[in-house]
C-alpha cells in the first residue's frame, strides 16, 4: 500500500529489526548488508513505491558512507544525500516538511551521537532533544509527543555503543537488547504519529 497511510501506521517490529540490522552492518562496515537492511527499513517505514524505496535506500547508504570515516568524514555530503532521501519520501506521503531542514536535523543527531561516543560528557539529553526535533519536524507533531520514542532510541544507541566497544559480535546479547529498544522506540513513535 504505497502512500500516506504507511508513513503513520508502519510496523514497528519490522522497522526496528531492520534498523538494528542496519546499525550492526554500519559498524562492521558491511555495506551490502547495510543496503539490504535499509531497503527493508525504508519500505516498512515509509511505504514508498519499490523503485523509490531502492533509490531512497541508496541515498541513505551514501549518506552513511560519507559520514562513517572518523574524524575525516563529509557532513555536507551526508546532508546532501539525506536531502535527496527526504525529498523522495515526500513524493509518496502526506508529510509536509522541507527536505533540506529534515536532512539537517537527521545529520545533527548523527553528529551528537558521534560526539557522545567520543566524549561521555556530551549528555544523553542533547541526543534526546535532537531526535525529538527531527521527529516533531518530519511528522508535524508536538515535540512532547516524541519524547518516549527519542528516549528509547537513545537507549538503543547506548547499547549499540557498548556492543561496538565489546567487539561487534553478532551473537552478543547487547545486540538483542538494542533490537528490543529500537522496536520499543518505533512502537512509541507509531503510537504518537498515528493518533
Amino acid at each position: 500500500m504505497p502512500g500516506s497511510a504507511r508513513t503513520r501506521t508502519f510496523d514497528p517490529v519490522l522497522v526496528g529489526n531492520r534498523e538494528t540490522d542496519a546499525w550492526a552492518a554500519y559498524y562492521r562496515r558491511e555495506w551490502r548488508a547495510f543496503l539490504v537492511a535499509v531497503v527493508g527499513m525504508v519500505s516498512a517505514g515509509f511505504g514508498m513505491r519499490p523503485h523509490r524505496t531502492l533509490a531512497g535506500a541508496w541515498h541513505v547508504l551514501r549518506a552513511n558512507q560519507l559520514w562513517a570515516p572518523y574524524p575525516d568524514n563529509d557532513p555536507d555530503g551526508a546532508r546532501r544525500s539525506m536531502r535527496r532521501f527526504y525529498a523522495m519520501v515526500l513524493r509518496d506521503s502526506d508529510l509536509t516538511y522541507d527536505p533540506v531542514r529534515a536532512a539537517e536535523l537527521e545529520v545533527e543527531w548523527w553528529r551528537l551521537h558521534r560526539a557522545h561516543e567520543h566524549d561521555p560528557a556530551v549528555p544523553d539529553d542533547a541526543l534526546v532533544e535532537a531526535l525529538v526535533d527531527l521527529y516533531a519536524y518530519v511528522y508535524s507533531a508536538p515535540p512532547v509527543s516524541m519524547t518516549a520514542a527519542a528516549l528509547l532510541r537513545v537507549e538503543a544507541m547506548g547499547l549499540s555503543d557498548a556492543w561496538v566497544r565489546a567487539g561487534c559480535a553478532k551473537d552478543d546479547p547487547l545486540l538483542a537488547a538494542e533490537r528490543q529498544a529500537l522496536i520499543a522506540s518505533y512502537s512509541a513513535l507509531r503510537s504518537a504519529v498515528s493518533r
